[in-house]
């Protein structure tokens, strides 16, 4: 089996990787959403640029990160990185793409870096886990309001 970390190649995110995020959420998702993308993309190029990052192997992309560095949200004045979005191929490996994240984060002064993962996500919170991300003393709040009745 060929190794496939020596192979990926890390770098910034750019508007021409759209169709490639697209390709992969469809993938793991089975929902083609380019709009959804489109928009996200847009976001984070406008946000951070060289916060969120791609891999890609062979000219073919094969995953992503958005994400940025920011300070003061929920009371947490140090600088943090915060991943919001990824998105791997199931071909192959996060782990580089995950580090290149990290390498950023450190470098614009960030100490931490945060996330929020659905627990029932096995997937997801497997691959953080594995990372190296723990329970946060941050806990994330909600309260349906379902639809407002007429």
């Amino acid at each position: 089996m060929p190794d496939l970390e020596a192979q990926v190649r890390v770098r910034p995110l750019d508007e021409l990787d759209i169709g490639g995020i697209t390709r992969i959420d469809e993938r793991i998702t089975g929902i083609y959403r380019p709009e959804v993308w489109e928009s996200r993309v847009g976001y984070y190029l406008r946000r951070d640029p060289d916060s969120s990052q791609v891999a890609e192997v062979e000219g073919r992309l094969v995953g992503f990160m958005l994400g940025d560095v920011r300070a003061g949200e929920f009371g947490i004045e140090q600088p943090s990185g915060w991943i919001e979005r990824f998105g791997i191929d199931p071909d192959y490996l996060g782990r580089q793409l995950f580090e290149a994240m990290l390498r950023h984060f450190r470098a614009c002064g960030a100490a931490a870096v945060r996330t929020l993962v659905d627990q029932r996500d096995q997937g997801v919170a497997g691959f953080l886990s594995a990372m190296g991300l723990k329970p946060s003393t941050l806990q994330a709040l909600e309260m349906s309001i379902g639809a407002e009745q007429q």
